[in-house]
């Protein structure tokens, strides 16, 4: 069993359908998690994200961590039942009307008063010692940020072999990268980053995608990028840009961009170039 099949009972499911007892117990643990002087701050950002959010709360709520945090919530003004699981969870949330993750993100920086900042996707799962082995790295002399690798749930179209070979293909190209360009391996899913650095470089809003990445490229000058490859930390989501074509397919197209990004590891620039430095976004 993994540990997040329980989760997804739900996932993907819409409010009206999750348990009332799985949203009782959620609310009374994530209350008993917040901290009054937390060292980090768990954003959870959301956009029409009624049928992920509830599970991605329930993930949070079970987390193991010795450390003081707080979580709070960003609706991107969604138009289903996101603020009201917000809502019923009990957990502080802000709504920013204007739509894209660097607002939503930017928003939840705004609001933050941990020490260190932790990006929550609402359609990703995070296992119980996320948080911790994270905040570990990020609590290390001259790191100013840090991210983790992640999964995909197997389904019809993507096995969990083609899944675990994608994956260990992806993986190791992002451990390369990361030796030169650490800022081109940093997805936002699972990213955290020194907060006080974090509001002396505001994000990018204006592009859809790479927010995260140009936010780890500015934070470069007050510290190292770590590329946490434990396996502990190693969060779950849907499937995003991959779609719902084959493993084949998703692997080809993917290769032909990280083939792009490979004759950039070894001609340092200090550009970020928005859209294909971004990769695949998850």
């Amino acid at each position: 069993m993994s540990w997040y099949d329980p989760y997804l009972s739900i996932y993907g499911k819409p409010f009206s359908e999750v348990p009332e007892h799985i949203v009782s117990e959620t609310r009374s643990r994530l209350a008993a998690m917040q901290s009054s002087e937390p060292l980090a701050s768990i954003v959870v950002i959301a956009y029409n994200e009624e049928t992920h959010l509830q599970a991605c709360l329930w993930a949070i709520s079970e987390m193991k961590c010795t450390y003081p945090v707080e979580i709070i919530g960003v609706d991107n003004d969604s138009n289903d039942r996101t603020a009201e699981i917000f809502e019923r969870s009990g957990i502080p949330y802000y709504t920013e009307r204007q739509h894209s993750c660097g607002y939503a993100r930017r928003c939840g920086l705004q609001h933050a008063r941990g020490r260190f900042y932790f990006d929550v996707d609402s359609d990703t799962l995070y296992p119980p010692q996320y948080y911790e082995v994270m905040l570990q790295h990020l609590l290390r002399p001259g790191v100013s940020c840090a991210s983790a690798t992640w999964s995909y749930f197997p389904d019809a179209n993507h096995s969990r072999l083609s899944l675990r070979l994608f994956e260990m293909a992806r993986d190791l190209f992002l451990w390369v990268q990361h030796f030169k360009r650490p800022e081109l391996s940093v997805r936002g899913l699972v990213f955290a980053y020194n907060a006080d650095y974090g509001r002396k470089e505001p994000y990018r809003v204006d592009i859809i995608r790479g927010e995260d990445g140009s936010m780890a490229l500015n934070l470069k000058k007050y510290g190292r990028i770590v590329f946490v490859r434990d396996r502990r930390c190693r969060a779950i989501t849907g499937y995003g840009t991959i779609g719902q074509q084959s493993m084949w397919q998703s692997f080809v197209g993917h290769v032909k961009i990280q083939m792009k990004g490979i004759s950039r590891i070894f001609h340092q620039t200090d550009h970020y170039e928005d859209e294909e430095d971004n990769l695949v976004r998850k």
